[in-house]
């Protein structure tokens, strides 16, 4: 066999259909839009159009809003916190906060910030910088021995910490 030989199977890349090309080829005329109408013509943009029935997003309620003040936190666990640890790819005599955790590989990104949840148990004696906390993560880090600080919110933040 030889590079010029290579050919694809047969049938394997199929031929666009030519439509509006005489009565014969079976798409001619019409070419495959049916008689007259709006849908027969161009420009045709109705989308969610329902025969002049009220359409299905307005006959259903709006609920709900966006709040574009909402914070976005990197969420680290207790027991993720104590398995970096045990590893060895955080070091608990050093204050912990997200770049720490960041070039560890506990979080991927920083987003808003960090809140420490209290999934887990924590045996490490740490000291831990983190934009949220949970009570039951602080309680967890205190009963250790370590502490939380809880850093200034971001301008225009003015979600809770707990």
């Amino acid at each position: 066999m030889k590079l010029n030989d290579l050919r694809d199977n047969e049938g394997a890349r199929k031929e666009r259909l030519r439509i509006g090309r005489g009565i014969g080829s079976g798409k001619g005329k019409t070419g495959g839009r049916g008689v007259k109408g709006q849908t027969s013509r161009t420009g045709v943009a109705i989308n969610g159009f329902e025969g002049g029935q009220m359409p299905i997003y307005r006959r259903l309620p709006k609920r709900g809003f966006t709040n574009i003040f909402r914070l976005d936190y990197a969420e680290v666990n207790l027991d993720r916190l104590q398995q970096a640890i045990d590893s060895g790819k955080v070091n608990p005599a050093e204050t912990i906060n997200a770049a720490t955790l960041l070039a560890s590989g506990v979080i991927s990104t920083v987003l808003d910030g960090v809140r420490l949840l209290g999934r887990g148990t924590l045996t490490s004696k740490l000291t831990i910088e983190v934009s949220g906390v949970t009570n039951a993560a602080k309680a967890a880090v205190e009963k250790a021995g370590g502490a939380v600080v809880i850093l200034a919110p971001k301008a225009g933040a003015t979600e809770p910490t707990a």
